[in-house]
């Protein structure tokens, strides 16, 4: 088994739909990666959602009055895991941010694991928690294959971003992960 807790962001419909306004091209391979890593973790997985909140502030006001269908309740089904992972999460982590780095989340860690990130979206959800996390002094791995951006550029640059984090923030594949 291998080490760590496997921390899987936001494989939801909203981003897996190719009619969603937020989908991720690549989807279906991060998704491909994410179940080669799911029985290295074994119980030590946890599953994230990005929801809306109930009535937006501050900052957030302009980014829903930018996408205004995302304004839907938790239980809708935008917001639901994909077939494929909502039958492995009989919990999931909400949060209204992207990061996902929260005190729930960093408790499910301890002192001397480590957090490997999957999911979507590499240039926001994964990033934002990939960088809250090694802050904290977490080692983290990203796992590059088993991730999806927003197209395949905002992937590769927010995976360059990521390494130069390095040696808190590493980027691995999934046949080096399993490989260690």
């Amino acid at each position: 088994m291998t080490t760590g807790l496997l921390a899987v962001i936001d494989m939801q419909r909203v981003f897996a739909e190719p009619d969603s306004p937020w989908a991720a091209p690549r989807y279906t391979e991060a998704a491909a990666g994410v179940r080669r890593l799911l029985p290295a973790f074994a119980e030590r997985v946890a599953f994230t959602r990005f929801v809306a909140p109930e009535e937006p502030t501050g900052a957030w006001r302009a980014y829903y009055a930018q996408w205004p269908f995302a304004l839907q309740p938790p239980v809708a089904p935008l917001w639901r895991l994909t077939d494929d992972f909502a039958d492995r999460a009989p919990h999931t982590l909400d949060t209204t941010t992207f990061g996902k780095w929260t005190p729930e989340l960093a408790t499910r860690v301890g002192p001397e694991d480590r957090l490997v990130l999957a999911g979507v979206s590499t240039d926001c959800c994964v990033l934002s928690t990939a960088l809250a996390a090694a802050d904290a002094g977490v080692e983290t791995l990203v796992v590059s294959d088993a991730c999806a951006g927003a197209d395949d550029d905002s992937h590769a640059r927010a995976l360059e971003v990521m390494a130069l984090y390095g040696p808190l923030i590493r980027v691995v594949t999934v046949e080096q992960l399993l490989d260690t």
